[in-house]
């Protein structure tokens, strides 16, 4: 069974069913033919973050943006070490 994918508008349009227009989650989950726990996690990451809720289709939050560009960053400058490392071995054995 493949994973179903849903677009930002369909889950602001279903978490709007429930907040805005009063539909008990259970029932609006129904309706949508979702897990009543998936639209509860979807209100839930509304109401923490409104701005970057739902970020989808490789868009990350900047949170995840930066953490992403820190990881490159350490991964370049531990292959610069390695490098300097191998370089001060290799002129040490030179100069005996």
């Amino acid at each position: 069974m493949q994973r179903r994918k849903f677009s930002r508008e369909f889950k602001l349009e279903a978490v709007r069913l429930v907040k805005d227009r009063g539909v008990a989650v259970a029932q609006a989950a129904r309706d949508l033919d979702l897990h009543e726990n998936v639209l509860r996690k979807w209100v839930r990451e509304l109401s923490i973050d409104p701005q970057h809720a739902f970020p989808g289709h490789g868009q990350m939050k900047p949170e995840q943006q930066e953490i992403d560009r820190l990881r490159k960053e350490v991964a370049k400058l531990k292959a610069e070490r390695d490098i300097l490392k191998k370089a001060a071995a290799y002129f040490a054995r030179e100069a005996i």
